[in-house]
């Protein structure tokens, strides 16, 4: 099997408009997590330079929305107040990467942003939209913390005729009646892509642990889905030993793996499902003595400190997960207060980082 390389997908679930592929590029400051003493204008010039390639939010192969089947009215964007909700606090690098990408957006569209940050409770991300909502926002942009429990917010929008964007994460509702359009990536193709270079780091046979992201998102459930499924299909050698969540916190996985390494101590591999739980998990490994490479890691992300794990050894692959939806969340949102059609999923084409590709693109990530 050939090794995981940066390559666009051309899964089922991704929606191309016909002939037209955006390459959209933002300049935003690089993420930097707790312990990452990266700079941040070095890493706000590297984004510049690498072209994300994205689904266009026109109309796709799959279903679409306009504003009169919505229920909404025309809008011009410049004038609007648009309204941010993350999910998250920023401690993680694809939360800052992917707020400063609105942020910059919005600023270079000339937009009035409004901002909340949930924290990681959603409960508060209830209560922050709607008082976006309450504050005059015109249109929405929410990364959901979860996928259900939305209904509240649902009903405020709704009776204002308010559009929704939702980016990274699905919320379990109706499309072109409770929201807009999801914006983001294929996870189970991410999982599959995943299980693809643990099967060529292994060579197909071992013990493999799962680091899970956080319970209640579709995120999760479509990784891990891609990544056994893959495996069971393609490597029967290889046998998932050991699953727990990390929920996509780098101290978490990092306390998981060590509970991994005394309870299993041959594990072959670790999947983690985001960068954070696999950078948590080397620093389990280093904590025991073990070296580099001695225990495959595959990761899914892209952050600057996941590609350096690479470089360095300890991580064998890295599924990108872009987090720039920025420009393609105001593309979205100006198609649609125009009048014309959007996809209902805008499936965004995700590269990836491994041993052959790692040094060199190492500035393209964040």
């Amino acid at each position: 099997m050939k090794p995981l390389a940066p390559r666009h997908r051309t899964s089922a679930r991704t929606l191309l408009a016909t002939g037209l592929i955006t390459s959209l590029a933002l300049v935003s400051g690089c993420a930097k997590s707790e312990d990452d003493t990266a700079d941040k204008d070095k890493g706000s010039a590297s984004q510049s330079e690498q072209g994300q390639v994205v689904a266009s939010p026109s109309t796709g192969s799959g279903p679409t929305c306009a504003i009169d089947a919505y229920g909404a009215k025309k809008i011009d964007l410049k004038s609007a107040t648009v309204g941010f909700s993350q999910s998250e606090k920023e401690a993680n690098p694809f939360r800052i990467a992917e707020t400063a990408s609105i942020k910059a957006e919005a600023d270079k569209q000339g937009v009035k942003l409004l901002t909340a940050n949930a924290q990681s409770q959603f409960s508060k991300q209830i209560s922050d939209v709607q008082d976006l909502i309450a504050k005059g926002a015109d249109l929405l942009v929410i990364a959901p913390l979860n996928s259900d429990g939305w209904e509240p917010v649902l009903r405020s929008a709704s009776a204002k005729h308010i559009p929704i964007v939702t980016i990274d994460r699905k919320i379990n509702a109706t499309a072109c009646k409770d929201y807009v359009s999801f914006i983001g990536s294929d996870f189970v193709e991410q999982g599959k892509r995943a299980a693809d270079q643990m099967i060529e780091s292994t060579g197909g046979k071992g013990e493999i642990a799962i680091l899970l992201g956080a319970a209640g998102n579709n995120v999760t459930t479509e990784r891990t889905k891609g990544f056994e499924d893959r495996i069971k299909e393609k490597a029967p050698g290889l046998k998932i030993v050991f699953k727990q969540t990390g929920e996509f916190a780098r101290e978490k996985g990092q306390s998981v793996t060590e509970n991994l390494i005394q309870s299993k101590p041959g594990i072959t591999g670790i999947y983690a499902e985001n960068d954070e739980m696999g950078l948590g998990a080397v620093n389990a490994l280093k904590g025991a003595g073990k070296k580099p490479g001695a225990v495959k890691i595959v990761t899914i992300d892209g952050t600057r400190n996941a590609v350096q794990g690479i470089v360095d050894g300890w991580i064998d692959g890295v599924v990108e997960s872009n987090p720039r939806f920025g420009p393609l969340a105001f593309q979205t949102l100006d198609t649609f207060t125009k009048g014309e059609k959007v996809s209902q999923d805008i499936v965004i084409q995700d590269s990836a980082y491994t041993k052959s590709n790692a040094k060199s693109d190492l500035g393209k990530a964040y």
